[in-house]
């Protein structure tokens, strides 16, 4: 990376405008999948470990845009419930699966909404799904809001720990929290497709 781009980050990184783009970009990921919020506050907790932007706020900013995006994504799917059960036919396999999300998500739908967060795609869709059976608002919001706040500290402080362990080099800092970032998507995605073979059969004896 070039000093001209490294100084244009550090400068974008310093302004008070950070936080609103920290906020706007965590709300748009919520419907919007492509927006590279996680990115944002990977690298916006390395430079906090060298001052700027501040840690605390970094994690605020896309916690409460996290929250807000979700109940966007909780409203639209809420909005075309309706429609989309109409949609799914009775006795098709869609429905089915639709109607056991459903029954997944009334029994642990706060666990779903928590882990559903480092799964690629998988905030949208239990956001969405969430809305679509009509899961009670109140206990959204009070399980989304433990989401948005785990997942910004999460975010912000593997940048942060990259940016301190290399205090004179922020690249090598944003190649480390990068890395812990994607390989711990990786693991949680492992994970995810084990157990879905365990629960089809692949771990009867």
């Amino acid at each position: 990376m070039s000093d001209a781009i490294l100084d244009a980050l550090r400068g974008s990184m310093s302004s008070p405008w950070i936080y609103a783009a920290l906020f706007g970009l965590a709300m748009l990921d919520a419907f919007v999948p492509v927006v590279p919020s996680e990115t944002l506050v990977v690298t916006a907790g390395v430079f906090a470990a060298h001052g700027r932007p501040f840690l605390v706020l970094v994690i605020a900013a896309a916690a409460v845009g996290a929250f807000c995006g979700d109940h966007v994504s909780y409203g639209i799917g809420r909005l075309a419930g309706d429609r989309l059960e109409r949609w799914l036919r009775p006795g098709t396999r869609r429905r089915a699966a639709y109607d056991q999300a459903g029954r997944i998500l009334a029994k642990r739908g706060g666990l779903v909404l928590i882990i559903a967060r480092y799964i690629p795609g998988g905030r949208t869709a239990a956001t969405l799904v969430m809305g679509a059976v009509e899961h009670p608002l109140r206990s959204f919001s009070a399980y989304d809001a433990v989401a948005a706040v785990l997942w910004a500290s999460y975010s912000a402080l593997i940048g942060y720990l990259g940016g301190a362990a290399f205090q004179d080099d922020p690249v090598k800092g944003l190649l480390l929290g990068f890395g812990v970032a994607a390989a711990l998507t990786v693991v949680v995605e492992g994970g995810r497709h084990l157990w879905q073979r365990f629960r089809s059969g692949g771990g009867r004896g």
